[in-house]
């Protein structure tokens, strides 16, 4: 948008189309997108240009669209919620990446790639998945796909006590039941209680806590903050 386009606009600010001219621009979700916005999209594949909000002038843009969904466009187009014109706009080169369920080969690689995006997240250092929790993992079918992988292992990390996931962290729910044992209540209620019995054994010693629960200190001081637990 430019300049005084509405109330708190106090300066040019640069879209997003604008940024990826003369690169790629990765649409995620495309199924997704609402009628009226698809109407702008295609417009903008069409004219590649487009206008600033409070702007009177086009801009010229030249990027290269890449979109994913998971949905079937070609029947919501059919259904009359996804243009037809925007389906074939999009449609040049089409890879189609089967679900989790049917390549269960990728699942060592995928749980080494979240394995190192937790501990980085949760200021751990858990090296890697034992073979039984991995046998377990490979033995799923996965209907929520890679985020449903991503949940279960981002769950294995809050339980686990070691240096490793082991199979008794893995804590697959089907049908809304779990086939491990758990306490009630939410992931965040059962890490903060988790921290407050680490604190309670080391008597508030935050470096010992974080030691026990395989974080760092400044992990445990930023979530006795964020539980606002009072040692």
């Amino acid at each position: 948008y430019e300049k005084g386009a509405f109330t708190g606009a106090v300066s040019r600010k640069t879209g997003m189309f604008e940024l990826a001219s003369g690169g790629t621009l990765f649409l995620d979700e495309i199924g997704d997108m609402p009628v009226h916005l698809q109407v702008k999209l295609l417009r903008v594949l069409q004219e590649k240009s487009i206008r600033r909000l409070g702007g009177t002038n086009p801009l010229p843009v030249d990027a290269r669209i890449i979109s994913a969904t998971n949905k079937d466009l070609e029947t919501k187009v059919n259904e009359g919620a996804f243009r037809e014109d925007l389906f074939y706009r999009l449609n040049v080169v089409r890879i189609d990446v089967p679900p989790l369920r049917e390549r269960a080969d990728d699942i060592p690689v995928l749980t080494g790639h979240i394995v190192a995006k937790l501990n980085r997240k949760m200021g751990k250092t858990i090296k890697g998945i034992s073979p039984n929790a991995l046998k377990k993992l490979i033995s799923y079918e996965f209907p929520g796909n890679i985020r449903e992988l991503e949940n279960i292992m981002e769950r294995a990390f809050i339980f686990s006590d070691s240096e490793i996931i082991e199979e008794k962290d893995i804590d697959i729910r089907k049908e809304g039941k779990s086939d491990e044992t758990v306490k009630p209540g939410s992931l965040k209620s059962l890490e903060k209680q988790r921290i407050i019995e680490a604190l309670h054994r080391w008597e508030g010693n935050r470096t010992k806590a974080a030691s026990e629960l395989g974080i760092t200190r400044r992990t445990i001081i930023n979530k006795i903050k964020e539980y606002n637990i009072d040692i």
